[in-house]
């Protein structure tokens, strides 16, 4: 029988953790006097007593390690618990929201996609906003631990390939796994603290400057006014497309980096690929924008870098209304948003390395039929790749392309259109933020959805954002039956 103890311990540790972070927002409302600090204090208490027990009911359990199938479940339950904790403050404070639409909020927040039911952001008190920034932070920081350290475990999506880069074999050049840990901690900590400062630097108000730096290092997308990154229109954008980059890329190549090998970096096919498609596409939308619509040519550059950046890393942030700019630009940004970043990094999506290895499958495939008696190897990186990576990157695709498939189905059967249910569910499943159409485009949010689609989307996120086989995986009678 599986013992869940040791999950529950973790979870218990880490709902602790979530209601002592909630002392920041309190904090903040307290400075500003307008009343709203007791219903922090309210929910971090709640949060703290019942993950504290729940940590000492399950101690008894733990064990010095766990195995597969408590990972899985781990794994999975930790986006779970979260979530649910985290919407408390979005019921009990002004925001007022039902539990549906508070955890739709949470767990747009903890998984980094940046879909929100809440309007009027600009008159909230600032500690809700702060709270909504701290969701996406930790969750973009937990996201890296599971991509480096679960998902290659557990063989999830081909991720296994990166297994011997991050904790294996890395003692041959790098400290181990907890040092390794805390130097992408630190990492995560001073590209937060240097986006804000750059952000200030340009212009932006302290608060403003470290909630968006927050949501940007995330790739989460949350902003403080409901014209998202559009109220700082200009320049500044130019920073937040840098600093979207920087945090798509593998966090392992920093601590590399910072330890003294800085090749890796330079010779890693994930990041040449991603800044080779990030560079074709934002050069289309840039011509586009320049010859066919009313734009001027740094206009069209700056609006073409920050939107395209923003889509394709996840962030989801949206400095102008893009269904205005035609269809053709439009499907860009659909399918830009299917890509995603770099594997490690906090950037959502399918990833760079798996397209990199479909085709690399592909093309030996072709050179097979062309010579059937040669032999073909499919390599990355100068790497023989195996044939359960292969497999495993190829169910990843099948089962993406499904579960869109299911998700748009499951909206439009709740009444959605055409277009609000396909591209609802490529932006919660991708984690990316906005959708297309007039009511979950760049220029709208979920608030209008029906409580069924809210429930089919936050079960998409969270499928999305663990690589979905971690979550198909406990769905199953085996998996309970060991």
């Amino acid at each position: 029988m599986l013992d869940l103890r040791p999950v529950g311990y973790v979870i218990g540790l880490l709902v602790v953790i979530l209601g002592a972070m909630m002392v920041f927002p309190l904090l903040v409302d307290l400075l500003d006097g307008r009343g709203e600090w007791h219903v922090f204090l309210e929910s971090a208490v709640f949060t703290i007593l019942v993950g504290g027990l729940m940590a000492l009911s399950c101690a008894n359990g733990v064990k010095e390690g766990l195995s597969i199938r408590q990972t899985f479940l781990l794994t999975t339950m930790v986006w779970l618990a979260l979530p649910l904790f985290g919407a408390v403050p979005l019921m009990l404070g002004a925001t007022e929201l039902r539990f549906v639409d508070a955890f739709f909020e949470a767990m747009s927040g903890l998984t980094t996609t940046g879909s929100t039911v809440i309007s009027g952001l600009d008159d909230l008190p600032r500690g809700l906003l702060l709270w909504r920034g701290i969701l996406q932070w930790v969750g973009g920081i937990g996201i890296i631990v599971v991509a480096m350290v679960f998902l290659p475990e557990l063989r999830v999506g081909g991720m296994q390939i990166f297994k011997s880069e991050s904790f294996d074999t890395f003692g041959k050049i790098l400290p181990r796994a907890q040092a390794i840990a805390k130097q992408i901690s630190l990492i995560y900590v001073s590209l937060t603290m240097a986006c804000m400062l750059v952000y200030m630097v340009m212009g932006m108000g302290p608060f403003d400057a470290l909630v968006h730096s927050m949501t940007t290092i995330a790739t989460g997308g949350f902003a403080n006014y409901d014209a998202s990154f559009g109220a700082f229109a200009g320049p500044v954008e130019y920073a937040a497309s840098v600093f979207m980059i920087l945090a798509a890329l593998p966090f392992v190549r920093y601590v590399q980096l910072i330890n003294g090998h800085g090749t890796p970096m330079l010779r890693d096919s994930q990041i040449r690929g991603f800044m080779m498609t990030l560079g074709l596409l934002v050069a289309i939308a840039a011509g586009v924008l320049y010859y066919a619509r009313p734009h001027g040519g740094e206009e069209a550059l700056r609006s073409a870098l920050f939107n395209i950046t923003s889509i394709m890393s996840g962030t989801g942030y949206a400095s102008a209304d893009y269904m205005q700019w035609g269809s053709f630009l439009v499907m860009i940004f659909f399918f830009t948003g299917l890509i995603g970043g770099c594997a490690g990094s906090t950037a959502c999506s399918v990833k760079i390395f798996r397209y990199q290895l479909l085709f690399a499958s592909i093309r030996n495939q072709i050179q097979r039929i062309r010579s059937p008696h040669g032999v073909f190897i499919t390599r990355y990186e100068g790497r023989p790749v195996n044939a359960e990576v292969l497999s495993s990157v190829i169910s990843f695709f099948m089962f993406f392309v499904v579960t869109l498939g299911v998700v748009a189905w499951a909206l439009a059967l709740t009444g959605l259109d055409f277009v609000t249910a396909v591209s609802g569910a490529a932006t919660a499943v991708a984690n990316i933020g906005p959708g297309l159409g007039d009511t979950i485009g760049p220029a709208g949010n979920f608030s209008t959805l029906n409580d069924p689609a809210k429930w089919i989307l936050s079960a998409a996120m969270l499928i999305g954002r663990l690589e979905l086989m971690a979550v198909y995986a406990i769905l199953t009678v085996r998996f309970w039956r060991g």
